[in-house]
């Protein structure tokens, strides 16, 4: 296979093949395709799935060699290469020449101009619209076409449609997150806005999920957005994130954490936890499909009092810094549905926004834990309620 050297090399290699291999225009290839010529498009996989010229054969030009002589055993059939922009199709159509096939031209423009010139296309797995919105997820081989696939039909649940919430909801959506449902029981509110960035100023007074649901929709109108304009009590705790692959925390008060965790560890939901204080916040993984993942419990074993734990209407929170932490939620739960990366499960991440510095603290899980402990019995989430409400 023809290699690509550097700099001025490069430029005349290029020029040589060039000089001695046809170039045609991709209105001339799409005739020559119709008279019976083989469009080979030599990009790699991850490419060819946000779109590629219609009947083209996809085979990435590292694996031209070895596979053109089971797809075309001919070497009198015509055929043409195409690329992204009309580079790799020359040293494509110089392999093939090289190889003893006869009569080969190359797209010049690549994809890129068969596109602009309004010619066939055809989607592997998206249609047009979905391959240009998540064109930028495509090219990442963690993610690809199966990864967005899987984005595509996951069920993320967010308890909160506030200042945690309203980052994460965003994210997730213009990530093509296939299904989102907003649990949230509030209206929105002046002062909601200086950090509830899903609400404007014209929503005050309506539902924070109706109001979210309006700015989701307008981001990405081909996620589906469900909402629960209802409070996370002990009698629908469960009703409520069942079924979903994710569960991301956006509450303000203890009560609902200590519902939610329990809830997750018994239905193996992963839970992505987030808080804020003033100026820090903190963000963790508590995955009950893992046996070494701590839970809520093992950070806080029991609910603070009011006025240990005061929430933010009363001690106050920089504007962004539920934004920050919010997002590093949503990166968390992407990575839990794509199964990539290293979740934060064992490992509680705290920012200070005041520094600008980040801490991991190791969060192993506690043998003695009241939550996830080895000989503690599920009581009932009524028994949790009452815990939470004794402080």
């Amino acid at each position: 296979m023809t290699a690509l050297p550097n700099t001025s090399d490069r430029e005349q290699l290029l020029a040589e093949l060039a000089a001695r291999i046809e170039q045609i225009a991709p209105d001339e290839a799409s005739v020559r395709q119709a008279l019976g010529a083989v469009l080979i498009d030599v990009r790699e996989g991850d490419e060819r799935a946000a779109g590629t010229a219609a009947g083209a054969i996809g085979i990435a030009r590292a694996t031209l060699e070895a596979r053109i002589d089971a797809i075309v055993p001919d070497k009198d059939t015509p055929i043409l290469t195409l690329c992204g922009g009309g580079t790799r199709s020359l040293l494509a159509a110089d392999t093939l020449h090289q190889l003893g096939y006869t009569h080969v031209a190359s797209v010049s423009g690549g994809f890129k101009r068969w596109r602009a010139d309004d010619l066939p296309l055809h989607f592997d797995q998206f249609d047009a619209d979905s391959a240009e919105r998540y064109s930028r997820h495509l090219l990442l081989p963690e993610v690809g076409a199966a990864g967005q696939v899987r984005l595509g039909k996951a069920r993320i649940a967010l308890i909160g449609a506030g200042g945690l919430g309203s980052p994460a909801a965003l994210y997730l959506a213009a990530a093509g997150v296939g299904t989102l449902t907003l649990i949230d029981d509030d209206k929105v509110e002046k002062s909601n806005l200086q950090r509830q960035v899903l609400h404007t100023d014209a929503r005050i007074g309506m539902a924070k999920t109706e109001s979210a649901q309006m700015t989701l929709a307008a981001l990405n109108p081909r996620v589906r957005v469900e909402t629960r304009e209802e409070r996370l009590r002990a009698a629908n705790v469960e009703a409520l994130i069942r079924n979903h692959d994710v569960v991301i925390d956006g509450a303000d008060n203890f009560p609902t954490r200590y519902l939610l965790d329990a809830a997750c560890r018994r239905l193996k939901i992963p839970l992505v936890y987030g808080a804020v204080h003033r100026f820090t916040g903190q963000v963790s993984v508590f995955d009950a499909r893992r046996a070494d993942s701590p839970c809520y419990r093992c950070l806080f074993p029991e609910p603070p009092t009011a006025e240990d734990a005061p929430n933010c209407a009363e001690a106050g929170v920089l504007g962004v810094l539920p934004g920050i932490i919010g997002l590093l939620q949503a990166s968390e739960a992407i990575k839990l549905v794509l199964g990539i990366g290293t979740s934060l499960v064992g490992r509680l991440l705290c920012f200070d926004a005041l520094v600008a510095t980040f801490r991991e603290l190791r969060l192993p899980r506690d043998p003695d834990c009241p939550g996830c402990g080895a000989n503690v019995e599920f009581t009932g989430y009524e028994d949790i309620a009452r815990i939470c409400a004794s402080r």
